[in-house]
């Protein structure tokens, strides 16, 4: 985790060429990212809006996570995309600690120092989430997320999910974002969105409590939503130590 907090300055035309691409060159790092989510995003879309006659069959939201990472790490190793853009799958205990599922890096070449990161927490339909929570209160829990809840220390276990995160983003610096991805969402559980956000630190003693509810206020009337291209090209393009704050719809 080291490396995360290792901030080079990018060389001019290094990332201009991360989105310019036509016939007679390879294809741009935004490029190949959108093809890599839509495709894990396509593909728990399948598992996300099943539904099973007799309601025997329901994926948990670790299933759907796992299919998501499993589909993206895939087509990512695929297309190369590995060499500019890195994906960092968090172990059980960095989950608990930090809120996050995995880390998306954007590298700074040739030197391969994170230039940007995308740090993620899956979220998905408050109903579901308290049904799983409820069962794991009935002795379904991991041994592992109780021994990292342990050792993180009363600090860590009040603040909620959301706020690890957000933190963890904002030890880190502008140049690292929270994005928190909903599988499904009240009105429409068959689609994935995204919240991506560098600035939701500002809210931290305020008397906001940042939980799902406050991530769900974003999206309250929102009709316009940009593609992960579309939200690639916009973090690489932001200015340096600029807010930046998107609604994401990745199916």
């Amino acid at each position: 985790m080291d490396q995360m907090k290792n901030q080079a300055k990018a060389k001019p035309g290094i990332f201009r060429s991360l989105w310019s691409w036509s016939s007679n060159s390879s294809p741009s790092a935004v490029f190949l990212f959108s093809d890599c989510v839509g495709a894990a995003a396509g593909r728990t879309r399948e598992y996300l809006a099943f539904n099973d006659p007799e309601n025997k069959f329901q994926p948990s939201q670790s299933a759907l996570r796992e299919i998501f990472l499993m589909t993206y790490l895939q087509r990512s190793s695929q297309l190369s995309l590995t060499d500019t853009l890195t994906c960092t799958v968090m172990t059980p205990g960095q989950r608990v600690l930090l809120g996050a599922d995995w880390v998306w890096a954007l590298l700074d070449l040739p030197s391969r120092n994170p230039r940007i990161q995308i740090a993620v927490q899956v979220l998905h339909v408050l109903q579901k989430v308290e049904e799983e929570t409820q069962e794991e209160t009935q002795g379904r829990s991991s041994d592992t997320h109780a021994e990292s809840l342990r050792l993180a220390g009363t600090e860590v276990t009040e603040r909620t999910c959301v706020e690890r995160l957000v933190g963890f983003c904002s030890d880190i610096g502008w140049s690292c974002f929270a994005l928190f991805l909903f599988f499904g969402r009240r009105g429409d559980p068959g689609n994935i969105y995204g919240l991506l956000s560098n600035n939701l630190h500002v809210a931290v003693g305020k008397c906001v409590r940042m939980d799902q509810p406050f991530i769900e206020g974003f999206f309250r009337g929102a009709k316009r939503f940009v593609t992960p291209a579309g939200m690639l090209r916009a973090v690489v393009r932001m200015k340096e130590n600029a807010p930046l704050t998107l609604l994401i719809k990745l199916t």
